[in-house]
């Protein structure tokens, strides 16, 4: 319905239409209570109230809203309903002051990092977690001949924490890998160990990290090489054979093994033990034989080890008319003139030596160097066969003599018994007299043989006992575990590790 507003109207003038009353402002007529600054109560204005595309896009002008009309922080949940949250499109930068005072489940979406975050009343946390970020930072040690450690700084979470990471390996410099293999059991800190290399290879290796979301991106890649096996020289001589008991003879000397010069048996010096750094190897010291009491054989000596190498006991000297015992050298004979038993292994030690008769000879046991000496006369006892010298302590020690035979001839308590060998054989009993000598400790010396009266006890000697001697580089330490009884000194560039009694392991690692 058109108005008929009076003509030239003046300031304030009114006019009645319709029930409204209109007012004239000097300008045009307007409603009477509505200003154009006055707000309007909310709810006031309801979708009732305006007919329907009322308000388009059109009637708006374009960027007329922009973020100059809206203060700061001024979506609060104080001005939204209950369970609506407010969003926020920032940067991480000015997050924290655009944000001043974020509430419970409000979200932000950052601008920078393309990361949708929600308030959780505390902290800031990413709403929808996605897979890690690369590790970066990565730097590869060797730990040994097949693992490595590799050390880096984590990537981004993205929401989710950590749980373990993934490791793939190329030995041609990156330009293939192999497929990601997840480490077991999982390991989500840094640094992180692979196992199961090769020995002596560099690999490049890359890693990336997984959680809830699955695998994220794979860091760059980082060359390590695998260490070298250690090659270790080595001496193992085993425990000595006892002395035999009546008219006894000389025990043989412990099995004798060499890698770091001639070996038992006048063999040629063996290969060197390659040993892998971190991993146990065991060893025991040989104990030597008991002598023989009576009519009784000195028993044999115990077998000495190191990993897969294992010296044989010296055999056990004779009694009355028997032949010496088998050993990594052999037992000396009583009382025949039989050759010496054959010891266990050409490359052990020698046989003992050929009996005397007439119920008074006994012949020495074998050496690591000689055979015991045969008996060329039906009377008196014989020595021991020699040693053997190394140098793998750095100067030369002669080790593994046999033990001499008893002597039953001669002048009555002249100490006229026969020697041992040199290298810590025991001299055997003289006539008339119960003297017989032990073999020398952590030599593998035989023991000498015993005496023919029953008065003189009738009784061998013991033999001495093993050593295990290595010799290895000195960028390496070595543990000696429990059990063991050992100690490790230097030559040149070096280390010698002695180890003298016990059944245990050793291991070695980088200095």
């Amino acid at each position: 319905m058109a108005l008929d507003f009076p003509n030239s109207p003046s300031v304030n003038q009114s006019f009645n239409a319709g029930g409204k009353t209109w007012v004239y402002n000097g300008t045009k007529w307007v409603l009477l209570g509505v200003s154009l600054n006055q707000t309007v109560a909310d709810g006031s204005i309801t979708a009732a109230k305006l007919a329907a595309d009322s308000v388009t896009s059109a009637k708006i002008a374009a960027g007329a809203v922009g973020t100059t009309d809206l203060a700061a922080n001024a979506v609060t949940q104080a001005k939204l309903a209950a369970n609506v949250s407010g969003i926020t499109i920032t940067t991480t930068a000015n997050r924290d002051t655009d944000i001043s005072s974020p509430f419970t489940g409000q979200f932000a979406f950052l601008t920078d990092t393309n990361t949708l975050q929600r308030y959780t009343g505390s902290a800031w946390v990413i709403a929808i977690p996605t897979a890690p970020a690369a590790p970066t930072a990565l730097s590869g040690t060797a730990l040994s001949e097949t693992s490595v450690s590799i050390a880096f700084t984590p990537g981004a979470e993205n929401g989710s924490a950590i749980t373990n990471y993934q490791y793939a390996l190329s030995t041609n410099s990156g330009s293939t890998y192999d497929s990601f293999t997840a480490l077991d059991p999982a390991d989500a800190t840094s640094p992180i160990t692979i196992s199961g290399l090769t020995a002596s290879t560099t690999y490049t290796i890359k890693l990336r990290a997984v959680n809830t979301m699955g695998a994220g991106t794979e860091s760059a890649g980082v060359s390590v090489t695998t260490l070298t096996p250690l090659s270790v020289d080595y001496l193992v001589i085993a425990g000595g054979g006892g002395g035999g008991g009546q008219l006894g003879g000389g025990g043989g000397a412990g099995g004798y093994r060499n890698s770091h010069g001639t070996t038992g048996g006048g063999g040629s010096a063996e290969t060197q033990l390659t040993v892998l750094a971190g991993t146990n190897y065991d060893v025991t010291v040989g104990a030597g034989g008991t002598g023989g009491t009576g009519s009784n054989f000195g028993s044999n000596g115990s077998n000495s080890q190191l990993y897969i190498i294992t010296s044989t006991g010296g055999g056990g000297g004779a009694y009355q008319t028997q032949l010496g015992r088998q050993g990594g050298s052999s037992g000396g004979n009583s009382n025949t003139f039989t050759a010496g038993t054959t010891p266990v292994s050409p490359t052990q030690g020698f046989k003992g030596g050929t009996g005397g008769t007439q119920n008074n000879a006994s012949s020495g046991g074998g050496g690591a160097g000689a055979q015991g000496v045969d008996q060329t006369v039906p009377s008196g006892g014989t020595a021991g066969g020699a040693g053997l010298a190394s140098t793998i302590t750095g100067s030369s020690v002669t080790r593994g003599g046999g033990g001499g035979g008893a002597n039953n001839s001669g002048v009555p308590g002249t100490g006229n018994g026969p020697a041992g060998g040199v290298g810590g054989g025991g001299r055997g009993c003289s006539y008339g007299a119960d003297d017989d000598v032990a073999g020398t400790v952590n030599t593998g010396g035989g023991g000498g043989g015993g005496s023919r009266e029953v008065a003189q006890g009738l009784s061998g000697s013991a033999g001495g006992s093993g050593v295990v001697i290595l010799r290895y580089s000195n960028a390496y330490t070595i543990t000696i575990g429990a059990g063991l009884t050992g100690s490790t000194g230097t030559d040149g560039s070096f280390k010698v590790t002695t180890i003298t009694a016990g059944t245990g392991n050793v291991s070695w690692a980088l200095a």
